[in-house]
């Protein structure tokens, strides 16, 4: 099983809101979603946690993309711009620094259009522990 399937049918939560990677290389993974009515807050906007969790799918492909299992310790996000009722989302992430044990991750979300909706750091920690899988996609 790639990375990608892996990734995509392994983590529950991401899963469940309808986010989906779409692209895996190393270092570097987008993730998509479509926002829809489930996904808005009190004020009729996609609900953050939605982004954050978008956001968050990509920045776990490349962290385990190096086949050793990863998890996040650090993040921070900031949001610009609220993302709308049928708006599709990407969420990109690129290893900005590959350390053997604390990689570090630039991600920016955006609409299909290309406007810029928010921006998040990553920082991760490498387990001593193998995360195996057959190819990136």
């Amino acid at each position: 099983m790639t990375l990608l399937e892996t990734l995509n049918s392994t983590d529950r939560f991401a899963k469940s809101i309808g986010a989906q990677l779409t692209e895996v290389r190393e270092g570097y993974a987008r993730a998509e979603l479509t926002v829809e009515e489930r996904h808005l807050n009190g004020a009729g906007v996609c609900q953050g946690g939605v982004i954050y969790t978008l956001a968050d799918l990509a920045f776990a492909a490349v962290a385990n993309c190096h086949g050793t299992l990863t998890l996040g310790i650090s993040n921070t996000i900031t949001f610009l711009k609220s993302a709308q009722l049928g708006e599709h989302l990407i969420a990109e992430c690129r290893e900005t620094f590959d350390h053997h044990r604390l990689p570090y991750c630039d991600l920016k979300i955006t609409s299909q259009s290309g406007n810029l909706l928010a921006t998040m750091t990553g920082l991760a920690y490498r387990m001593k522990r193998d995360f195996p899988f057959d190819s990136l996609m």
